[in-house]
């Protein structure tokens, strides 16, 4: 069997409407690993990597509580954080269910640094959304005191910090890994690395990294770390069993096996949310141009069968039936699924952009 990359997001860790207690997070996590633990018992090598917004969320709620009496903390720091305790929580399950099977597998957490651009265009635009909710006044005065740039969103409570989300241009860790990977003195073992797409690292004076304030999508991360790893799979989890195109209509069609030119004629189309499955699908697209065997976009529970090709979206450079799907449905409504994406504004408080720098 073959190396895969798996990004974990959807609900390993949460679910939508709870309150994120370490307790049920655990619980989730528990979930997760059982599919994970057949993969290695059908002899993959699984190198794991996992979101971390709503706990990054959590702590900026944390810090916001109690800034006046403890400092906060920069928005990287934050993310460092968060690897090490989400994969302390998966680890700690991973490695439960190991010893339960006496497979010889190690499960090892790797703090990890991703690569960006200083000069990423984001950094000019932030749009990534994190922390709370603020009120306009309050929002202004942070505005003027930290630099942090401000979106309107009153129809869902209020002012919100956007950050940039530059792309991804490197795993810092990853030579390290792919040679620990390939040694044969090593016992075989489980990786669980880069969540939250890595801390954002720029290059500095005299060849020194700085950690900047920025969010990095996950799954481009996994793509690349794919990429830098040699995988032969990489493998998205989601909260559905497979891409859907037209999810808003009366008869959405999941895809299943789909080769990249089919795939990018949805995603231009406008299929795919660009918060939700866009991301996913541009990763996908990502790996396999560079050169990737197989991405797979599906839910935890269906990936086993994923990986046998008998579940979820399976992308191949020679997926499909090399053209555009005659049985894809129309949406009838492109429009309005850009409107409905787009911000609410407040006019006269913010300018036309309806933002606070």
């Amino acid at each position: 069997m073959g190396r895969v990359v798996v990004a974990l997001g959807g609900n390993a860790l949460n679910r939508a409407g709870e309150a994120g207690t370490y307790e049920g997070t655990r619980a989730h996590v528990r979930e997760t690993v059982r599919p994970l633990l057949s993969l290695l018992q059908a002899g993959h090598q699984l190198v794991l990597t996992h979101g971390n917004g709503p706990q990054v969320g959590a702590l900026l709620l944390q810090q916001d509580a109690t800034r006046r009496e403890v400092p906060p903390l920069p928005l990287d720091v934050l993310g460092a954080m968060s690897q090490g305790w989400i994969g302390y929580l998966i680890q700690q399950e991973l490695a439960s269910g190991i010893r339960a099977l006496r497979l010889p597998h190690r499960v090892i957490v790797l703090l990890t640094r991703t690569e960006v651009s200083a000069d990423d265009p984001s950094f000019h635009h932030p749009s990534k959304p994190v922390g709370h909710f603020y009120p306009e006044n309050e929002a202004r005065l942070l505005g003027k005191q930290k630099g942090w740039t401000f979106v309107d969103d009153t129809a869902r409570g209020g002012w919100r910090r956007v950050v940039a989300s530059p792309l991804p241009r490197n795993v810092l860790e990853a030579p390290w890994l792919k040679a620990l990977l390939a040694a044969r003195a090593v016992p075989p073992f489980v990786a669980i690395l880069a969540g939250g797409g890595g801390v954002p690292v720029v290059r500095a004076d005299k060849g020194q990294w700085a950690g900047v304030e920025a969010v990095i999508d996950k799954d481009r991360t996994a793509a690349l770390l794919a990429h830098l790893l040699k995988a032969e799979t990489l493998a998205i989890v989601t909260d559905v069993p497979a891409v859907l195109v037209g999810f808003r209509t009366p008869h959405p069609r999941p895809l299943g096996n789909v080769g990249p030119r089919e795939l990018r004629h949805h995603l231009e189309d406008g299929e795919f949310g660009e918060g939700s499955m866009r991301p996913k699908v541009e990763a996908a697209l990502d790996f396999i141009s560079r050169g990737g065997a197989r991405a797979v976009i599906t839910d935890i529970l269906s990936l086993p069968e994923a990986l046998k090709g008998r579940a979820g979206t399976i992308l191949t450079s020679g997926g499909g039936r090399g053209g555009l799907s005659s049985a894809r449905p129309v949406n009838p409504a492109p429009d309005a699924r850009r409107r409905a994406r787009t911000r609410p504004r407040s006019p006269g408080t913010a300018g036309s952009s309806g933002r606070l720098r």
